[in-house]
């Protein structure tokens, strides 16, 4: 016998395992690995998109910031609260309601009016705020929180400084992904096993006040079912919707955990999270793109000068001394002028190297904490700083998480 082992054999071994018969090598078969065809891509990326839930931190990291953004402004402005939003603001409630017939904005404030009910809805807000950035029954409290920022904002609409248009658009995205996976009160509460009746009696309670508020009659417009302009649906059936499915994943969770129901619902819900997150990371982009072309434009970033006007305005200048330093050095105003246009411009084509990104993603958040301390626009740069976060990679997110874990005892996320 010769040591050498037939052809034939070979093709039919292949880590000691016995293969399917086959033409040999240099007989018409395949070379090298096989290679999945179109097919076989898009049925592993639709196989992914159903059942994989994609960023879950950084879903988490967004929740958090917005968490953080909201609650932070409704407590530097609460001793002026009534001032911007109340009884005693400038925009009277006739004027609001004036604006709100025409552009048909939610707000609840107008339903009762008066003091008591702004002030009910102002600290609901605060609540909603701390349960989102806690990650606090979220599916309830994404909610709440949707209706306390369109409510407030929508109130009195010449209030913010850019960042109250970014925790607009957050607030309704938030409550379509599936942002308490981690780092939240749900996801520590699912990982112990226990269940408790209190998330059955919030939605009990916000079924009760949401018929309430159907057929009271002091909802006005607001909660109609059809609306004559785009999206053509109005917020009641949103609401219903979203309360008739949590009450349902509740019930099958119960009475199915692993049947074929549960693996429907998860599927959908997995697919309406990645919706989402790519929705939140598409208008970060249309955010910066914009931004940076429209700059493009300007005569005044054109020449490099235009950090140098808002550095010497009275309402841009929190910290005088600081602001006439900076601009009265005319080449750190030059380099920063010119250097936001292309970090702006530069940034949607970034995406496809992932280091680039990652550097870019770090000078750009340094730049918004800047802006935050130089021009005295703070919820603009934290809300930017929150939405950047979508683009942070998994390593840097599980590295600051694991930092924050040691500075609370016994912590985990």
């Amino acid at each position: 016998m010769s040591g050498t082992t037939p052809a034939g054999a070979q093709e039919r071994l292949l880590d000691g395992i016995p293969r399917q018969p086959g033409p040999a090598a240099g007989e018409g078969g395949p070379a090298g690995p096989h290679r999945p065809g179109p097919a076989g891509l898009a049925a592993r990326a639709f196989a992914v998109f159903t059942g994989r839930v994609l960023g879950r931190y950084q879903a988490a990291a967004v929740r958090i910031g917005f968490g953080l953004v909201w609650l932070a402004y409704l407590l530097r402005e609460w001793p002026n609260r009534r001032l911007l939003y109340g009884d005693t603001s400038p925009w009277s409630a006739e004027l609001a309601d004036r604006l709100l017939a025409d552009n048909g904005a939610f707000t609840v404030l107008p339903w009762f009016g008066g003091r008591l009910w702004f002030e009910l809805v102002y600290h609901l807000a605060v609540l909603a705020a701390l349960a989102v950035l806690l990650g606090w029954r979220t599916r309830a409290a994404t909610v709440l929180f949707l209706v306390t920022v369109l409510s407030l904002q929508n109130r009195n609409v010449f209030l913010g400084d850019g960042g109250d248009n970014i925790v607009h658009l957050m607030a309704v995205y938030l409550v379509f992904t599936r942002c308490a996976e981690v780092w939240s009160l749900d996801a520590r509460r699912a990982g112990s096993g226990r269940g408790g009746a209190a998330g059955v009696l919030l939605w009990a309670v916000l079924g009760a006040v949401l018929l309430l508020c159907q057929l009271g009659g002091f909802a006005g417009t607001s909660l109609d079912w059809t609306v004559p302009a785009f999206p053509y649906v109005g917020w009641g059936p949103l609401f219903w919707l979203l309360w008739a499915v949590a009450g349902l994943w509740w019930l099958v969770d119960r009475l199915a955990p692993r049947g074929e129901t549960r693996a429907v619902l998860d599927a959908l819900a997995t697919m309406v999270h990645n919706c989402a997150m790519l929705v939140i990371a598409v208008e970060v982009v249309l955010i910066y793109a914009t931004a940076g072309w429209y700059k493009v434009q300007g005569s005044r970033w054109q020449d490099g000068t235009a950090l140098y006007y808002p550095l010497n305005l009275d309402y841009f200048t929190p910290w005088p001394g600081l602001s006439g330093l900076v601009g009265g050095a005319l080449l750190p105003v030059f380099l920063i002028t010119y250097g936001t246009v292309l970090l702006q411009v530069a940034f949607p084509f970034t995406l496809v190297n992932r280091r680039i990104k990652n550097a870019l993603l770090v000078v750009m958040m340094a730049e918004h904490a800047g802006i935050a301390v130089l021009l005295g626009l703070p919820v603009f740069s934290l809300a930017m700083i929150a939405a950047d976060a979508v683009f942070l990679p998994t390593a840097a997110l599980l590295w600051a998480g694991a930092r924050v874990a040691r500075i609370r005892p016994g912590g985990r996320h």
